[in-house]
């Protein structure tokens, strides 16, 4: 039983292919570096191609379905504009962690679709560096407190007059500059009973701090695409599976910790156990239940 090994010759399923990118908020300023370089393709992004109806963070629209099949959607949508088969798209969601509900998170996905070979890979990265937040405000001070707080003007904002966004005509986004926020602000407040909401615009053009996850994220995506599958070579090589049991260090039995992992190719099926990538051959004994009931 052996960990897969990367095969970098992974290129020759994408050399000089274009590489469509589903976006319309810059993301090809850090994505495009590392898929050229990585895979040997030519990324272009469509023009007046609208992400936003595939859903907005502003809650206007909503997004139809979970963060794969927006993204897959996007991707397929860019695909069918241009006529190519090679695209790519990121969706983001963002919320309190999974594990600490009090910090807030960035869950950044990266999806690769590949039409011409049916194949379908995701990067992914789950980042606490984000200024994801939001806040009921009543006053100009109020305002520049929580615009301070969370970065601007290198960070965009949005200020609205409900958190549902459902009032259009009041929802004002991509906020930088100084008197636009007082404006929008001025506005929201006379408009809305003397109280707006605010909350970080978290669109990639407007969110530095995102932008950065999102280059994660496509690493990650390059990472999988590398690791090849050892019985035809199709990349993306993945974990489906992980089996609990690894023995305690202490005692021997096995634990609910994952023991190993069964990869699978989704060109030929073909199937792999393997030790975790980065994981141990015995667990701790405070992770036995026998020897810390």
């Amino acid at each position: 039983m052996s960990t897969p090994t990367f095969a970098h010759a992974v290129q020759h399923w994408f050399r000089d292919r274009p590489l469509i990118l589903a976006t319309k908020h810059r993301k090809e300023q850090v994505m495009a570096p590392l898929l050229e370089a990585a895979l040997g393709v030519k990324l272009r992004v469509p023009s007046e191609f609208d992400t936003d109806q595939f859903g907005t963070f502003t809650r206007e629209i909503k997004r139809p379905g979970d963060q794969r099949v927006a993204a897959r959607l996007k991707a397929e949508k860019a695909l069918l504009l241009t006529g190519e088969t090679l695209g790519i798209a990121s969706e983001g969601s963002f919320g309190p962690h999974p594990a600490f509900p009090y910090i807030a998170c960035d869950r950044e996905i990266v999806l690769l679709l590949d039409q011409q070979h049916q194949l379908e890979v995701v990067g992914e990265v789950l980042a606490t560096e984000t200024n994801y937040s939001q806040q009921v405000i009543r006053s100009w001070t109020e305002a520049m407190e929580f615009a301070t707080k969370v970065g601007f003007p290198e960070h965009g904002l949005v200020v609205m007059a409900d958190l549902q966004g459902s009032d259009r005509s009041h929802i004002f986004k991509g906020i930088t500059v100084l008197s636009d926020l007082e404006a929008a602000v001025t506005e929201v407040l006379q408009s809305n009973k003397g109280q707006a909401h605010m909350e970080t615009d978290m669109r990639a053009l407007y969110n530095p701090t995102r932008m950065k996850v999102i280059a994660q994220a496509t690493q990650d995506l390059i990472q999988k695409l590398n690791q090849a599958c050892p019985n035809c070579g199709a990349p993306g090589f993945r974990v489906v599976k992980r089996n609990p049991g690894l023995p305690c260090e202490l005692c021997g039995l096995p634990t609910d910790l994952t023991r190993s992992v069964i990869y699978q190719c989704q060109k030929c099926s073909f199937q792999q156990e393997a030790p975790p990538a980065k994981g141990r051959s015995v667990a701790d004994p405070t992770d036995c239940p026998y020897c810390n009931p």
